[in-house]
């Protein structure tokens, strides 16, 4: 998987290529499917192993670890969507779990597993795009599967009649109902556009800063270069690996939240 062997262009699109079955809209994307299927089973898997050990009188290292993240997730709730809802918490629970280990794939050496998955395959031009959420198709899936949510809470809440006044009347009142209207099919959509490419954005733009990286071992470290490019290649990588952290957490935390803040809204019955 060297530069070496390919152009930077050629390089930087063979990463960001998903592994595909089918043509045209019936085309799946098997890595982002089969990846992101993996860590959510992964965190059902140790949400059951540790449900079965619950410790209460002095509980070990890592149910401490799980809890606080369910006592940050539930004031995060508490703070944020009015009365009670027992989705809400496990949804949000979810949400933030979910996004942040897809996000996490991307802290793997880009070139490691697309690597390893050529050597299992035989081929040495397969792709392999390890990061669920650099690819549009999850982000959108997520955010629309949070819309739809929010499309239900609004007309059980508010009844379809309720649902309907807030397209005819609001903002401006009802002597500008097409222009409300209009207004108002905005603010709604732009509620999982928003989700999604923001999410996207952020991860997508960070795999490419560490192909980037990535290709000053594969283009520059060569003789007696590498013994100034290589130390620079594993400074910058873990340099952009520490701030990275930082990032798939805030990303997986403000997917969450919007969520939370998105879903109280469509609560509100007035």
């Amino acid at each position: 998987m060297s530069a070496e062997k390919m152009g930077t262009v050629e390089y930087i699109q063979h990463h960001l290529t998903n592994n595909t079955v089918g043509e045209g809209f019936w085309t799946f994307n098997v890595d982002t499917i089969v990846v992101s299927a993996l860590l959510g089973a992964l965190i059902v898997f140790v949400g059951a192993r540790l449900g079965k050990q619950l410790e209460s009188g002095t509980p070990g290292g890592f149910q401490n670890f799980v809890e606080s993240i369910l006592d940050f997730v539930a004031t995060n709730v508490r703070d944020a969507f009015p009365g009670h809802n027992p989705l809400i918490a496990p949804l949000a629970l979810t949400v933030f779990l979910w996004v942040w280990l897809m996000n996490f794939m991307d802290l793997i050496p880009v070139d490691l597993l697309p690597y390893l998955y050529q050597l299992i395959v035989g081929d040495s031009h397969a792709y392999l795009k390890v990061v669920p959420t650099t690819d549009l198709n999850t982000t959108l899936a997520m955010a629309f599967t949070v819309f739809a949510l929010i499309l239900y809470y609004n007309i059980k809440v508010k009844g379809l009649l309720g649902f309907l006044k807030m397209f005819l009347f609001h903002p401006f009142g009802k002597f500008l109902i097409p222009v409300n209207i209009v207004m108002t099919f905005i603010e709604e959509i732009a509620k999982p556009i928003s989700l999604a490419l923001r999410l996207f954005g952020n991860m997508f733009a960070g795999e490419l800063v560490f192909l980037l990286i990535a290709l000053i071992g594969g283009t520059m470290a060569v003789g007696a270069a590498a013994l100034f490019w290589a130390p620079l290649q594993v400074l910058l990588d873990l340099g952009w690996a520490i701030f990275h952290i930082l990032i798939i957490t805030l990303q997986a935390f403000i997917f969450m939240v919007l969520t939370i803040v998105y879903l109280g809204m469509a609560h509100e019955d007035h």
